[in-house]
């Protein structure tokens, strides 16, 4: 034995009887903490003791005595703590693009818009193609669709590619359509429309149309994927929200995950539903993954569509459009082909989430869901996304078979006028009805669908108690029966949107055992006006006990 190894061995056998000091728990001291609890009542407190691994040990009242021994201690000096933010429906790698391009969703006019695209125009020489979006015909008052002749104004050198709010149709300009080889003899797909005037299309593609173009738009390399999960993630974290479901993950966007989350750079906790069945598959294999990365990464299950938007008349009805007489909008797939899909997911546990926002779409997916569970048992917690206009007879079929509501507050306060022109007044008895889904047993989970809408869950939790927008219109809330109560709301972003995602046990609320991820925000959110928790700003975002945001 040589020498280095004989003291090497002597080391070891002292230590044997030496107890290798554990880590303590740390402190989040003098604080005005508020969570729900487990039956979702209010529990308020002023400490929260955190486990070295980053969960929540214990939550300490007023008075209550202070552990003795302690790694460390944050006072917060009286500040109001909170759950972080659980975003039930969002566009991760879309909310980075948009940051990152050009970004229309602030124009409330057609000739702001131009501007808009002009000034990018002049700011980018060198950009082969000017992508983006965000715009919306119905905000602007237009009255009609953009056409490519108001783009070829602004920008006639170079293809111009740009996505409406909802992501259901978009905006192409001459050179966009002439690089796509789109003309009068283009067919529009199943579940699509080109919009035309006279027999040639006039620069405006929906729903699955959007790809005659969008297969000639240059693809982001994976460094630009990776940067735009990054931005994303930043302007997630700088509105509280901690955890959030990637509703149509690709495997480019999964493997930027991936290597962000091998360097380390991955912050939010992801929960990723594939982009349909093939892709998940692809990602997935056999089934969802665990979490990956101390809790920041799974993929879960499936995102699968059934029809299009509203604002872009491809949400599917079983009446035509008030506004549109010979239109009821479009089924994706027939009633065998979403049942296949959906057993496919089913029979290697796959969570199934299903975006449907007309009525007909809507019946069409609780049927499948009726007719599926009596084959998969178990907690499948099937997800309908959206969920926005349902016959009311068909609104009790929530209730069933463990069926969750993913919806979205501000699609309400932002679609009210439009829903009203598109579905006339007699047929609203069942749009966005949030109360009627929780009365019947149904989950319900809230989200943003960001970047169709802004992230900020305080806008979208002061519009579920109120159903009014940020100028308190109209008084006293569009279709006020089916408000929910303030905790009912705040459940929805949080504990309720991590029930969603199979993910109640490991975030939500602040419970024993649970990752303490928390935000500090700048008042109370259960004591604040409509407006002012609207205003309400994040100063720190914490994620397993590390503080990852501040402002």
């Amino acid at each position: 034995m040589t020498r280095q190894n004989s003291i090497a061995r002597l080391i070891a056998i002292a230590c044997l009887g030496t107890a290798i000091p554990a880590h303590a728990d740390a402190l989040i001291d003098n604080v005005d903490g508020i969570t729900l609890d487990a039956e979702g009542k209010v529990v308020r407190f002023t400490g929260l003791v955190m486990t070295p691994d980053g969960h929540v040990a214990r939550l300490l009242k007023q008075g209550e005595k202070r552990p003795d021994k302690l790694d460390w201690r944050a006072d917060m000096k009286g500040k109001v703590l909170l759950p972080g933010f659980v975003d039930a429906h969002g566009h991760v790698t879309e909310l980075g693009f948009r940051a990152l391009e050009l970004d229309l969703s602030d124009t409330s006019s057609l000739d702001e818009a131009k501007a808009k695209i002009a000034a990018y125009v002049a700011a980018n020489p060198d950009k082969k193609w000017i992508l983006g979006g965000g715009w919306n015909q119905e905000k602007w008052g237009l009255g009609r669709f953009p056409t490519a002749a108001d783009l070829d104004g602004v920008v006639g050198d170079r293809p111009v590619w740009l996505s409406r709010a909802d992501g259901h149709a978009s905006w192409a300009n001459s050179a966009a359509m002439k690089a796509a080889g789109v003309s009068a003899k283009s067919a529009a797909p199943v579940g699509g429309r080109i919009e035309k005037t006279g027999a040639e299309p006039n620069g405006v593609f929906v729903d699955s149309a959007q790809e005659l173009v969008a297969r000639v738009v240059p693809q982001p390399l994976p460094k630009e994927r990776g940067t735009a999960i990054l931005k994303a993630q930043a302007i997630l974290l700088s509105y509280g929200i901690t955890a959030t479901a990637d509703m149509g993950t690709s495997l480019d966007d999964w493997m930027s995950y991936r290597r962000l989350g091998d360097a380390g750079s991955l912050r939010v906790r992801f929960i990723s539903y594939g982009a349909g069945i093939e892709e998940t598959i692809r990602i997935g294999g056999v089934g969802p993954t665990p979490w990956l990365y101390n809790g920041r990464l799974k993929l879960a299950g499936v995102k699968l569509y059934t029809d299009g938007a509203l604002g872009s008349r491809g949400a599917w009805l079983k009446a035509p459009y008030a506004d549109a007489p010979t239109q009821s909008g479009a089924g994706f797939l027939n009633d065998d082909v979403l049942r296949n899909y959906m057993s496919r997911a089913a029979m290697d546990g796959y969570q199934v989430a299903v975006h449907a926002i007309g009525d007909k779409a809507n019946a069409q997916v609780l049927a499948a869901i009726s007719d599926l569970s009596e084959t998969y048992k178990g907690d499948r917690r099937w997800r309908i996304e959206h969920a926005q206009i349902v016959d009311p007879a068909d609104l009790a079929k929530f209730g069933e078979h463990g069926t969750i509501a993913s919806m979205q507050p501000v699609h309400q306060t932002g679609d009210r006028t439009m829903a009203e022109a598109r579905l006339g007044l007699d047929r609203l008895g069942g749009a966005y009805a949030w109360a009627t889904m929780l009365k019947n047993g149904a989950v319900l989970a809230f989200g943003t669908d960001y970047p169709v809408e802004s992230p900020d869950p305080f806008a979208g939790w002061a519009a579920g108690f109120t159903r009014a927008d940020a100028d308190g219109k109209p008084y006293g809330g569009w279709q006020p029966q089916e408000r929910v109560s303030r905790e009912q709301a705040w459940r929805a972003y949080t504990m309720d949107a991590a029930y969603a995602g199979f993910a109640e046990k490991d975030f939500g609320r602040l419970g024993a055992g649970q990752w303490a991820d928390f935000i500090i925000v700048d008042r109370d959110p259960l004591l604040a006006s409509p407006s002012d928790l609207r205003a309400t700003k994040v100063e720190e975002t914490w994620i397993g006990g590390v503080k990852a945001w501040g402002r």
